[in-house]
């Protein structure tokens, strides 16, 4: 008779825990551009308003592929619960700040900065106008989304963003914007699910 090999429970596992367990664990790393597909899926697979945990170890990449994240976490009613575990910066800040709960560590690193317009492709002068009109728009559009969903004063954020400031975990939680969690400080998962 075969042995069934089992895999080691999860952190949230109840056998770890009584705190009931997430239904789902995801993770956003590298560029978001890139892996605009493969997230969006694994955004569309979990249950509606289910609750799960999203890890964050992003450069950020397109804002349009930030801004469809985010609006899938809360269109979805996601109950995600965002954990930095490196950098989460640029368009990453967008699904980060979907999450109703959010964790940083002391080494994790946000970097906040004015939008980024490139483009290869040639285009006549009415296009690159109508671009930068659409440019300018998007970029308030943005900034408000990310001061309301992290409840930051606008004037907070336009001095982060404006030309551009690497926010560590520890300044980030010190504004209240997430729950600092400690690398030495024992169990981590315990720091997470107390503060949940």
């Amino acid at each position: 008779m075969k042995r069934k090999l089992q895999a080691y429970p999860s952190p949230f596992s109840k056998k770890l825990s009584k705190t009931p367990s997430p239904d789902w664990e995801i993770s956003i790393l590298g560029d978001l551009t890139d892996k605009e597909g493969e997230l969006t899926e694994k955004l569309l697979e979990v249950p509606r308003r289910s609750r799960g945990v999203i890890y964050f170890d992003s450069c950020g990449g397109s804002v349009y592929v930030g801004l469809a994240l985010a609006t899938l976490i809360r269109l979805r009613g996601l109950e995600a619960t965002g954990v930095v575990t490196g950098e989460c910066s640029s368009a990453a800040l967008l699904p980060f700040s979907a999450c109703v709960k959010r964790f940083v560590t002391a080494q994790s690193t946000l970097l906040f900065h004015p939008m980024r317009w490139r483009s290869d492709e040639d285009c006549r002068l009415e296009e690159a106008a109508e671009w930068t009109r659409h440019f300018k728009l998007l970029e308030e559009q943005v900034d408000q989304l990310l001061s309301q969903f992290l409840e930051l004063p606008a004037e907070k954020l336009n001095e982060w963003s404006r030309p551009g400031k690497f926010v560590s975990g520890v300044e980030f939680a010190a504004e209240g914007l997430a729950t600092q969690i400690d690398l030495f400080s024992g169990d981590l998962w315990t720091q997470i699910t107390t503060n949940s």
